[in-house]
């Protein structure tokens, strides 16, 4: 691995876009990756088709109608298309002609096994062997197994010596894109990978990339060179090295909760030690998204079919696991047995897997969401972007209640847990949860409310790998009048909240 030298960057790369001498890109998969890659690369100044195979969806894109959501996107596309930039079309090979850089974008999520789905990059091979030549080159954006990109260039390099042609050339240039910050990730990168097999004295296929990032290497952006499979396990070990210290963090903070320690004390004194830094120690519910818990997988995968043991890489996923079900085991202790959550009724505040994003793909909600239902917990959510989405995702019975407010779900509720820690949730008013919540008992998913005034507004506050914070009386008034209290609330449970029954 080095940085790229000075004779593999673009010469004047910010007056490159700038003069006119812009890029003709296209983009292939307009998902998260491939939607955030078209309307940036646009926005740096390229022309740029981007493709997908959903008609409807492409429509939608036409008129500026943006499915997922994602900070400033809609605003870039719709800006890029103003412009005449940026175009969405569902017709591949036409998309393809004149292209300088094409870029592969399309899905590749994980099989049952772990193992990466490989289908749609290569039905869109078929295509780019049949329609493009060097010297454009094809970057391969996509999460892919190790080998992906050799094994793409061997196929088109026999494809194109089939007819006497020139092959294009193949590179790797995997993404880390945040959701929630991916544009301002896409425009302000820690680095730039570029994975190239090309000979040390054929700087061309990696130039003409960088041409595409010119105002960002301009500006200092650190870019890194190194072969195709050292960048293709460059991501997969990235986001395994993060959803590690989730794990980590979470498993500290199940000893913190039996040992009394405070987690966030303990994660203050850790982190300030400069080889092991504050990011990513957070305890919670665990990690979930798309990316994550795919790429995990992958690696182990990856491992298992080269022989190689992946001890640690099976307890991150293990670990994870188990601490999406943390408040469904909380609210069992609380309660005294499995039994006596039947019938109770809990607001769950947040359904996607982090803020910013409304994505619920292998979010906690969903796995919380699911013991709680089938334990007999009556359920009332909320999500400020996330509910169209996990309604797609979940199936519920007919007592579930799809709230319209962060303050609706608290209705009739006994206790409330957080799950995403949206900034409104965690700057909404205590006092109104303790008037809402029968047991007033929150159960803080993600350290992320600020207990000692939770506290003060009379509720007891539950949190991870932490002391339970409850008032200094130790007894709440339980929010109801005795002849409306429900059988589910019993004198021993409320006991054992320490609330006066």
């Amino acid at each position: 691995m080095k940085l790229i030298a000075a004779d593999s960057r673009p010469a004047e790369p910010a007056a490159r876009v700038a003069s006119g001498h812009a890029l003709r890109i296209t983009v292939i998969g307009s998902g998260y990756v491939g939607l955030v890659t078209a309307a940036c690369l646009a926005g740096i100044g390229h022309t740029v088709v981007a493709v997908d195979s959903d008609q409807a969806k492409v429509a939608r894109l036409c008129d500026g109608q943006v499915d997922l959501y994602e900070a400033g996107l809609r605003e870039l596309i719709r800006g890029q298309l103003d412009a005449r930039r940026l175009r969405f079309t569902s017709r591949i090979r036409p998309a393809l002609r004149g292209a300088e850089l094409v870029f592969v974008a399309v899905g590749t999520p994980a099989r049952a096994d772990g193992s990466t789905e490989m289908g749609a990059v290569d039905a869109v091979l078929q295509d780019i062997a049949a329609q493009v030549r060097a010297p454009a080159v094809v970057v391969i954006k996509s999460t892919v197994p190790v080998g992906t990109v050799q094994d793409i260039q061997a196929r088109l390099d026999a494809a194109c010596a089939a007819d006497g042609s020139a092959a294009p050339r193949v590179l790797a240039n995997p993404e880390f894109l945040r959701e929630g910050t991916a544009v301002a990730d896409f425009m302000q990168p820690e680095r730039i990978i570029v994975g190239d097999d090309s000979p040390a004295d054929d700087p061309a296929a990696r130039r003409l990339l960088l041409a595409a990032y010119a105002p960002l290497v301009d500006a200092g952006v650190p870019v890194l060179a190194m072969d195709s499979r050292s960048a293709e396990l460059t991501k997969h070990a990235a986001n395994a090295a993060l959803a590690l210290r989730i794990s980590f963090v979470n498993e500290v903070a199940a000893i913190a909760g039996a040992t009394g320690a405070d987690i966030e004390r303990v994660c203050d004194g850790i982190g300030s030690d400069r080889r092991i830094g504050r990011a990513f120690l957070r305890a919670g519910l665990g990690y979930g998204g798309s990316c994550f818990p795919k790429d995990v997988a992958a690696l182990r995968e990856t491992a298992r079919r080269h022989n190689v043991r992946t001890d640690l890489l099976q307890a991150t996923e293990r670990i994870n696991d188990r601490q999406r079900c943390w408040a469904f085991n909380e609210l069992q202790r609380d309660m005294g047995s499995r039994a006596r959550l039947r019938g109770l009724r809990v607001a769950v505040w947040g359904l996607a897997f982090k803020p910013g994003t409304d994505d619920v793909r292998c979010a906690p909600s969903l796995a919380l969401v699911d013991r709680l239902m089938r334990a007999g917990v009556r359920l009332s959510l909320y999500d400020p972007v996330a509910m169209a989405n996990a309604r797609s995702a979940l199936t519920l019975e007919r007592r579930t209640h799809w709230a319209a407010s962060a303050r609706e779900a608290l209705d009739g509720a006994d206790a409330l847990v957080l799950v995403t820690e949206w900034d409104e949730f965690v700057a909404f008013e205590p006092d109104t949860v303790a008037a809402a919540l029968r047991l007033r008992t929150v159960y803080d998913g993600r350290n992320a409310l600020d207990a000692a005034r939770w506290t003060e507004a009379g509720l007891r506050v539950v949190q991870v790998g932490r002391p339970t914070r409850a008032p200094a009386t130790r007894s709440i008034q339980l929010n109801l009048a005795p002849e409306d209290r429900p059988g589910r609330v019993s004198l021993r449970s409320a006991k054992a909240l320490g609330i006066a029954a």
